[in-house]
């Protein structure tokens, strides 16, 4: 019997309560992994501090406390932020199993010859969530100084508070490590039947457009830089799941033929 035939059949076998209980399992292992990250990211607390002030520490004025110390008004603040650091953290480095975790509760609807990629997905999709979340944290800097001075740097004694920061911090790398995904859901949709390479291409002044829209929306800061930084990226991507489908169907002729 044809593999993909066996593969459409053995999907259509699975009941509503199959299909739930295999989510529950997913969810679960991946729950283990963020526990284990979690672990892992409490001990390692310090470091992981000292990285993220680091473009806070850069680009701190001349004569503020900036450079040294975040202003604590709540006693439980440092707590609640070493609770937060430690869950970002945990979820960044649970991201393969997660990710992997996706991709095998997703998979039965998939070809045999489709499933072959998951190996790659698990891989690009994880190298792409690291790259983002490095070029976010990159352009911190600059989204601080645009900040610092959109208002008016002399007329503000400027003091932040630890959450508020670190807020802006994980949500610019959130942002951008989520944005770097869009290349592996355009791709997951080509591969599925739900989009085409000439819909893509056919669409493609309104996606840069929708691009621009989604960016402002997701981009905490709202500078230009790190608006920038995200949209190009984002616009490439795009091009390239169309180069993608592009090879793909060149391929299927040339098989089918």
């Amino acid at each position: 019997m044809n593999t993909d035939v066996a593969a459409d059949q053995a999907l259509g076998q699975m009941t509503l309560m199959d299909h739930l209980t295999e989510l529950r399992t997913r969810l679960v292992r991946a729950m283990l992994a963020v526990a284990v990250g979690a672990v892992i990211a409490w001990f390692l607390y310090q470091p992981i501090l000292d990285l993220l002030l680091g473009p806070l520490r850069e680009t701190a004025p001349k004569g503020s406390n900036l450079s040294e110390e975040l202003l604590v008004t709540d006693p439980l603040q440092p707590f609640a932020v070493r609770i937060k650091i430690t869950t970002y953290a945990a979820i960044m480095l649970a991201m393969p199993v997660i990710l992997w975790q996706i991709w095998r509760f997703i998979s039965p609807g998939l070809y045999a010859n489709e499933k072959k990629y998951s190996v790659y997905f698990v891989i690009s999709a994880t190298f792409l969530f690291i790259l983002g979340a490095g070029i976010a944290f990159w352009t911190v800097p600059k989204a601080l100084e645009f900040l610092q001075t959109i208002g008016g740097e002399e007329n503000f004694n400027q003091f932040y508070s630890p959450d508020k920061y670190l807020r802006l911090i994980t949500y610019m790398m959130l942002a951008f490590g989520v944005g770097f995904e869009f290349p592996i859901l355009l791709v997951f949709l080509q591969l599925a039947g739900l989009v085409t390479t000439a819909q893509l291409r056919q669409f493609r002044r309104y996606a840069i457009v929708g691009i621009a829209l989604l960016v402002a929306i997701i981009t905490p800061s709202a500078d230009p830089v790190s608006m920038l930084a995200l949209c190009v990226p984002m616009w490439l991507f795009y091009e390239g799941s169309v180069l993608f489908g592009r090879l793909r169907e060149r391929r299927a002729r040339a098989k089918a033929a």
